[in-house]
């Protein structure tokens, strides 16, 4: 009897199982979160204020104590071996706390040195050079703009060459360039094997980046899906006719389609699921033709990760 050797799975990175956190207040911040990270992937985290983001980053990280569950990166537990997963772990907070009277080239190189590396000058000056800080390394913090401040903090976070990085709104209230050159530096990280976990108000960003989405709500993660799959899965497209003449109201022959008259009778609107793939398309042009409705000009909008995020928020408040 031959039998087949399957591949071994994807290594985890990060493994979270029935993870929970009740403040003193009684707030439950997280509810159960069971959540499995691949290495080398970035994975973005998208949920409302108040959702569990920070709360369930924090945890990560060694910064908040959960009250039940278990946590273990590259399969290490946090609580047992917490040097070794802190020092595994490089983290971009949203608040800009840097030490104001020190040179950017200092704050960086002590960060490394607090987990235990070597000094290794090449390499600061690498992370410098690719976030645009290395003519600024002699530079005191207190100086610098809040996007340089911004770039510092992912600075250090890089700094001891961690094998996850958790971005915390890393964008936030910072310039294009910045973006620009975040997103680069995140490509460069993930192709060198890191993964990386982000989450982001901008969720346009999310979805250039992405391999995989989860969505946090309320404290629970209601979906973790592979971002093409997601967009595929529950994305939508809207067929839009501009017509020839201006119809007062939508003839009787087209009732039941799902077609919404707009832009004063001079537009045609007929949505349907992406994974349809037009279902019904043929049904709607012969009743067009019967009808005597003609049209100049069609074109097709697809879904946005924003708009399936938006949706399934509202689906899902009480």
């Amino acid at each position: 009897m031959q039998t087949t050797t399957l591949p071994n799975p994807e290594p985890e990175a990060l493994r979270i199982e029935g993870l929970t956190k009740t403040y003193a207040s009684g707030f439950q911040a997280l509810k159960g979160i069971d959540l499995s990270i691949r290495r080398g992937e970035i994975f973005a985290l998208l949920g409302p204020n108040g959702a569990g983001k920070t709360t369930l980053i924090s945890i990560v990280c060694g910064l908040v104590n959960p009250s039940t569950g278990q946590v273990r990166v590259d399969g290490h537990d946090i609580s047992r071996d917490y040097r070794v997963t802190r020092s595994l772990i490089g983290l971009v907070p949203q608040e800009l706390t840097t030490d104001a009277f020190e040179t950017v080239w200092d704050t960086v190189s002590f960060s490394r040195g607090l987990f235990g590396k070597s000094p290794d000058p090449a390499h600061i000056e690498k992370v410098l050079r690719d976030l645009s800080l290395w003519d600024k390394r002699r530079n005191r913090l207190r100086t610098l703009s809040g996007g340089m401040k911004r770039r510092v903090l992912i600075a250090k976070a890089l700094a001891h060459e961690p094998r996850i990085l958790f971005l915390d709104e890393p964008t936030a209230g910072v310039d294009v360039e910045l973006r620009r050159d975040m997103w680069n530096l995140v490509r460069g990280l993930r192709d060198a094997g890191v993964t990386i976990i982000l989450t982001t108000h901008y969720i346009e960003e999310a979805e250039e980046m992405a391999d995989r989405i989860g969505i946090i709500l309320h404290g629970n993660l209601i979906l973790v899906r592979e971002k093409n799959a997601l967009l595929r899965e529950l994305g939508r497209k809207r067929l839009s006719l501009q017509l020839q003449q201006a119809l007062p109201e939508l003839p009787s022959q087209l009732q039941g389609l799902g077609l919404e008259l707009a832009a004063d009778g001079t537009e045609l609107h007929y949505t349907y699921d992406t994974h349809d793939q037009g279902a019904g398309m043929g049904e709607l042009l012969e009743r067009l033709r019967s009808a005597g409705v003609a049209f100049r000009d069609l074109h097709t909008t697809e879904s946005s990760l924003e708009d399936i995020f938006v949706n399934l928020v509202q689906e899902r408040q009480p």
